[in-house]
């Protein structure tokens, strides 16, 4: 008898351990459900605000010339997307027509709203579709929708000028083209830094990012990036380093004080990949002293004078010390002498100086001087 009651409670106990983990169990999974459907719902009210968001930005935008597309539309400009030009980091561009036979470049940011195609999207329609100037490239409207964003832009010939430069089948440029190139730049970034009602920052200056149409001309492109700024601000601070390695200006590694004259820096390095026609960087290059391009350009002289000597200025250490745009746009002109410039990499070699706020932003002014940099305005103070 006692051995039957030892069984029917040790039954009687598995039973309970048994019932007690199962309970358990399903709490944890019950749990589990709960957070997930919690979370899927905290993502879900994240996307409707962003969302939300930049509808209001959209709203806000309507009175300016950019034109909002359907998916539909797009889908008939492009031909269901049957004619790829490319693919970058935030999307695909397909080539299509409007109604009116005007041929379109449409760019299709890739995957969901995350913050940062958000923040390029709403950058792109916030400046370029704002402006409008001949050496910037024209923003014609865009599509926001919950499954299609993308940006519809003038359609460009001769595609980017990285790929029209460093083509090694194409004939090559010749320097009165090159110098164009180089003017029509700098006349899109004097819009943006000088001309505008509020300073554009363009940050991401590089042979990829300026395309030619079927004359050539240059136009600044690629906006996701860029960043309005009040002309009252002397500085701007930025949340992470924005731009491409090999053309960032020191100051944005060094998380120091930004200005536009990051673009300056920028451009003094497009200007030296014009006259080399190469890449800023080659690692095939024979030596490594040949690898970096603008120390070759420093020691080689029979490189184009003038524009190797704007360069130079454009890509001083010292933000102070490099020339306004304005000023660049005069030197290239010929307008403008230019001062032999201080070796921009001597800080790599041994220590020296060069004065900053060298440069005053009279530049931009009217008049034009042949002289040397005269007193009060464009002096160049170089110490060593």
């Amino acid at each position: 008898m006692a051995s039957d009651n030892g069984s029917f409670l040790s039954d009687q106990f598995g039973l309970i351990i048994f019932i007690g983990g199962f309970a358990l169990v399903a709490m944890m999974l019950y749990s589990k459900f709960l957070f997930a459907k919690a979370h899927d719902k905290t993502t879900e009210v994240a996307n409707s605000l962003r969302h939300a968001m930049i509808e209001n930005f959209l709203l806000q935008m309507a009175n300016e010339k950019p034109i909002r597309f359907t998916p539909q539309q797009l889908a008939g400009f492009t031909g269901d997307y049957s004619s790829l030009l490319g693919t970058g980091g935030f999307g695909t561009v397909y080539r299509g027509a409007l109604p009116n036979g005007l041929a379109v470049a449409v760019k299709v940011l890739r995957g969901d709203l995350d913050r940062r195609s958000e923040e390029q999207f709403m950058a792109e329609v916030g400046t370029i579709g704002r402006t409008h100037h001949v050496n910037l490239v024209r923003l014609l409207g865009f599509c926001f929708d919950t499954k299609v964003r993308a940006l519809v832009y003038e359609y460009m010939e001769n595609g980017s000028l990285d790929a029209y430069l460093f083509n090694r089948n194409k004939a090559a440029v010749d320097l009165a083209t090159l110098r164009d190139i180089a003017v029509g730049v700098a006349r899109g970034l004097r819009y943006l830094h000088e001309e505008c009602q509020r300073k554009i920052i363009h940050y991401d200056i590089k042979a990829g990012n300026i395309l030619l149409d079927g004359g050539l001309t240059p136009k600044v492109a690629d906006f996701g990036l860029a960043q309005l700024v009040n002309r009252a601000d002397t500085h701007v601070s930025v949340s992470c380093i924005r731009g491409t390695p090999g053309y960032t200006a020191p100051e944005m590694w060094m998380q120091l004080g930004i200005t536009e004259k990051c673009d300056v820096y920028s451009f003094g390095m497009l200007l030296l990949e014009l006259v080399g026609r190469r890449r800023n960087f080659d690692e095939a290059a024979a030596s490594e002293s040949q690898q970096w391009l603008p120390m070759v350009a420093w020691t080689n002289s029979e490189l184009m004078e003038r524009i190797c000597k704007v360069a130079f200025w454009c890509v001083q250490q010292q933000p102070g010390a490099r020339p306004p745009i304005g000023a660049v746009v005069k030197m290239l002109e010929g307008e403008m002498a230019i001062a032999p410039p201080a070796n921009p990499f001597q800080h790599l070699m041994a220590s020296a100086s060069v004065s900053s706020n060298m440069w005053m932003t009279t530049a931009s002014s009217s008049g034009s001087s042949k002289s040397a940099l005269p007193n009060g305005s464009n002096e160049v103070i170089v110490s060593l």
